[in-house]
């Protein structure tokens, strides 16, 4: 059934250690905000009176996804793997993530003057909108911490994740004349609904495309006589006819990009094209926000210096930045303005985001004593 938070929130409880465990829930808003609650668990020595100044804070992501479809168990293999939906970004970060609070607090003594909060995070495909209310208290935990360290997924030993793209959402509506088809392209009917949306894909794709880490998706494309859309269920229905000049026309998209920068240049652009529109047809554009992009910052580098050390000193070789092109958002990016930010700390597995992930246990102690010396180097520079 998934984790039980409360039972979670209650078996982390160490307030004489100075480990607290708080349960934040995401509540139906205005907005229909809905969406998976979060756990965050802190470390701060300085509450039970251990030091009089914090010398540094960590802040460590995990993600907790919501209930998925299991998939079969994996056969026995000389990599120790088990699989499930999920198990690698969620299980397998959380496993790690619980068992580092009171490890470190019980065998460092280099972390009596510090604050480590783990914010174990919600389903990322379902954060709850708006995310300036679903993600406020990742926000306001990063104000008070100098670093964030994020466990998704990791790409072995030898990369970790110093940049992620940002994501956003687009989506465009044409409206045509309907008429006859005997008629397109006269003067009086015009081109139609789906050739302009066709100019206007065929146009994002020759004069948009083309910068580094920017890319644009367009996801769903429909077009007729009449089109309705359910974005709750992602799914449309259309009707048309092929004497009929279509009327309508509706695609929806994403919009990855590496700055902010980047993205609202690529924005500027498409809006101008959508705006140049065929005959006797319109076109609106319209964005959505999501998730922010984490350039790669020089306090990033910095981090994954440490880690690079860290990782040659155990013998498990050099650690290099990771192409930001081949991963996806992630929720290090809504605190990336606030600190540095060091992902793909995570477990190692294959099949993500399928039934038939899996998780390679044998890979967990070597990345949890990488970690750990991470954060005690971290927090003692």
């Amino acid at each position: 059934e998934g984790i039980k938070l409360d039972a979670v929130t209650d078996s982390l409880q160490r307030p004489e250690t100075g480990v607290v465990a708080e349960r934040v829930v995401v509540v139906e808003a205005e907005d229909h905000l809905v969406g998976a609650g979060r756990l965050m668990v802190h470390l701060d020595r300085n509450r039970v009176g251990v030091g009089r100044e914090r010398k540094s804070a960590a802040f460590a992501f995990e993600e907790v996804e919501s209930v998925g479809e299991v998939g079969a168990e994996s056969p026995e293999s000389s990599e120790a793997r088990v699989g499930e939906s999920a198990c690698q970004e969620t299980k397998g970060g959380n496993a790690r993530g619980i068992e580092k609070p009171e490890e470190l607090e019980l065998r460092l003594s280099g972390l009596k003057d510090a604050q480590i909060i783990v914010a174990f995070t919600g389903d990322e495909e379902s954060t709850g909108k708006p995310l300036e209310v679903s993600r406020k208290d990742l926000i306001e935990a990063a104000k008070r911490s100098d670093i964030a360290l994020g466990y998704e997924t990791s790409t072995g030993f030898n990369y970790a994740t110093v940049a992620r793209r940002g994501a956003s959402g687009w989506e465009v509506e044409v409206t045509g004349k309907r008429a006859h088809s005997s008629g397109v392209f006269s003067e009086r009917t015009g081109a139609g609904a789906i050739f302009e949306m066709s100019r206007i894909l065929n146009a994002f794709y020759e004069e948009v495309k083309g910068e580094e880490y920017l890319t644009f998706n367009p996801g769903i494309l429909m077009g007729g006589t009449f089109t309705e859309y359910d974005p709750l269920k992602s799914s449309g229905e259309v009707f048309g006819k092929t004497n009929v000049v279509a009327q309508t026309a509706y695609v929806r998209g994403g919009l990855r990009f590496i700055t902010e920068e980047q993205k609202e240049n690529a924005r500027e652009k498409m809006k101008a094209i959508v705006a140049d529109n065929l005959p006797n047809t319109s076109a609106e554009i319209s964005f959505t926000d999501s998730y922010p992009a984490m350039p790669p910052t020089e306090g990033n580098l910095r981090l994954l210096e440490v880690l690079n050390g860290v990782s040659k000193d155990l013998g498990q070789g050099e650690v290099l930045a990771y192409d930001p092109g081949r991963r996806g958002a992630a929720d290090t990016s809504f605190v990336a303005d606030y600190v540095d930010c060091l992902d793909g700390l995570g477990t190692m597995g294959s099949g993500a985001h399928t039934p038939e992930e899996t998780v390679n246990l044998k890979t967990i102690e070597a990345l949890t004593k990488r970690s750990a010396i991470l954060i005690y180097r971290l927090i003692n520079q």
